[in-house]
């Protein structure tokens, strides 16, 4: 072994190893200042719970008025298949693309309207039926030009189908997220609902990182109601019901019988004529015939017309009203960052709720928040398990300590890489970090069952810190060099959702490795020698390094 220190990598790592160990409260300095960088690059991080899918698939989701007809909802579906047939075909003579089987890069365009399809990919929920809103499948044959098709595809939809909303999506690598940005408003009264979407609305278009503000309520539809004098209706022998099917025959028809001609059945409906029912007010001309007798008055006698807005869907979230006001953000830009600008104008709005009501923050932050609890309550009960065993095959609560103080670095060392790849901390950097612990702690659990072999032996205390370091040195390079190498085709190739786990990864285990063969020394010597929180058996030598200091080294030291 004094051969070894000599020569190559061992002298190297001995000299500092000794330098450090005799400034190792300088050392310690040092590393607290380095923890501080991930402080740093946690801050300038940004936040994506999971990124988009890579795939041939993406999806235009096309919303027409809430009273639209199912006629009016397919030409806006037709129009929209065309302009998409329109576009690609730009795309591909922009970039002279040419595809080897001359098929083009558009493969298919499924449309269903009056309602989802559906369930075709596990994170989208098909929409209820309802005949103002239609969906189209496109599929690509190039997987990586979905992402650029998108923004081009939403650019395009929204400036020539203005009569629909179009919002133009990938697929989600998640669970079922919905729009990225969302804000849900609960309370009973329908009007101040609206009232405080209206608001949080104006502050979404106020932000130029975000698109496309809307409500799952939709707009409120003109609608005209007749209110029946149950009073005067009964003075003259007529009743609500015959109200109901006098302006109901006369407006919408009644089936009076039906004709049937080879394999159809044609209804007849009674209905007034067209001029006779042009106008609204034509409704109060109309003879209300009563089903109990010969009477008949004049609608206008026992009805009156009013005009209105009225909201045609209502949703519920646990049994209250609740109108979620969401948005996209723009090409380029996360939800998080738009949250991030948002939030100062959603707290005040937020307070000034009146009692009963609430607000509450959904899509991808919602997301975001239970899946880092979820993920955050596993790493503790991991933790505390590795603790325990560590307890009890060292028999002490002190050397643990040691074992996982050298985590903290590796996650510096995960961020550091995150934040050079330009790559945002989501929940596979997390899963990324959570993993590194494991790895980490059983690289010192190396270097320590050295430590503790040459304790036995009676081994002077440096000695055996920065031996462990050169006699395990191969093993755990040859572990971290092939975990790291065999990531990186990962991270180029595998795709968006696996980038930053690989990126944390590989940045934890790099720099774990080389901090942890100069920290374990140092903070063990600290509990050793300052601390007197770990005894070592061979006293002599202790104190010997202990009054050193910075001058003389003791008898066996190079």
């Amino acid at each position: 072994m004094t051969d070894r220190r000599k020569k190559g990598f061992a002298a190297w790592h001995y000299r500092i190893g000794t330098s450090a160990i005799n400034h190792r409260w300088k050392v310690l300095g040092g590393s607290l200042a380095f923890l501080a960088l991930g402080a740093f690059f946690m801050s300038q991080l940004k936040t994506q719970f999971f990124p988009k899918d890579l795939s041939y698939l993406s999806y235009v989701d096309v919303w027409l008025p809430e009273d639209a007809p199912l006629e009016s909802t397919n030409r806006a579906a037709i129009h929209t298949e065309n302009v998409i047939r329109d576009v690609v075909k730009e795309y591909e003579e922009h970039h002279k693309r040419k595809d080897a089987d001359k098929s083009g890069l558009l493969k298919s365009l499924t449309t269903f309207v009056g309602g989802g399809g559906p369930r075709f990919w596990f994170s989208i929920s098909p929409e209820q039926q309802q005949l103002n809103y239609a969906l189209i499948i496109i599929e690509v044959t190039d997987k990586h030009e979905t992402g650029h098709l998108v923004g081009s595809l939403q650019e395009a939809l929204a400036a020539q189908v203005p009569e629909a909303r179009i919002d133009v999506r990938q697929l989600e690598s998640g669970a079922a997220v919905g729009l990225p940005v969302a804000i849900r408003l609960s309370g009973d009264d329908a009007p101040t609902l609206r009232a405080k979407a209206q608001q949080v609305m104006d502050i979404f278009r106020a932000i130029p990182e975000a698109a496309r503000p809307r409500d799952d309520w939709g707009d409120e539809s003109f609608t005209v109601k007749l209110h029946t004098d149950s009073d005067r209706a009964n003075l003259t022998g007529i009743t609500n019901l015959d109200v109901a099917a006098a302006s109901a025959t006369a407006l919408s028809g009644y089936a009076i019988t039906s004709l049937r001609e080879g394999d159809r059945q044609i209804p007849v409906v009674a209905q007034l004529r067209m001029e006779e029912r042009a106008r609204l007010d034509d409704i109060n001309n109309l003879y209300v015939y009563s089903s109990s007798g010969t009477q008949r008055v004049p609608l206008r006698q026992v009805s009156s017309v009013s005009y209105q807005m009225q909201t045609e869907k209502l949703r519920r979230r646990n049994q209250f009203r609740t109108i979620t006001v969401s948005c996209s953000p723009v090409e380029g830009v996360l939800a998080s960052e738009v949250m991030a600008v948002a939030r100062p104008r959603l707290d005040e709005v937020a307070k000034s709720l009146p009692p009963g009501y609430k607000m509450e923050i959904g899509g991808e932050e919602e997301s975001q928040v239970e899946g880092f609890h979820d993920l955050a309550v596993v790493l503790a009960i991991s933790v505390a398990a590795i603790f325990l065993t560590l307890v009890f095959q060292f028999r002490s609560a002190i050397k643990p300590v040691i074992v996982f103080a050298a985590v903290p670095y590796g996650a510096v060392g995960a961020l550091a890489v995150l934040w050079l790849m330009g790559s945002p901390f989501g929940f596979m950097a997390f899963l990324g970090i959570v993993s590194l612990v494991g790895v980490i702690v059983s690289h010192i659990i190396v270097l320590f069952d050295f430590i503790e072999e040459k304790h036995a032996e009676g081994e002077p205390l440096q000695e055996a810190l920065l031996d462990a370091g050169i006699m395990r040195l191969r093993p755990v390079l040859i572990t971290v060099g092939a975990t790291v190498i065999a990531l990186f085709p990962l991270a180029l190739h595998g795709g968006p959702l696996w980038e930053p786990m690989c990126y944390a990864q590989i940045g934890g285990l790099t720099a774990a490795t080389f901090i942890t063969l100069l920290l374990v020394p140092v903070m063990y010597s600290i509990f050793v020698l300052d601390l007197k929180l770990i005894k070592w058996d061979d006293k002599h030598e202790a104190n010997a390094i202990d009054e050193m200091g910075d001058t003389q080294p003791a008898e066996g030291v190079v």
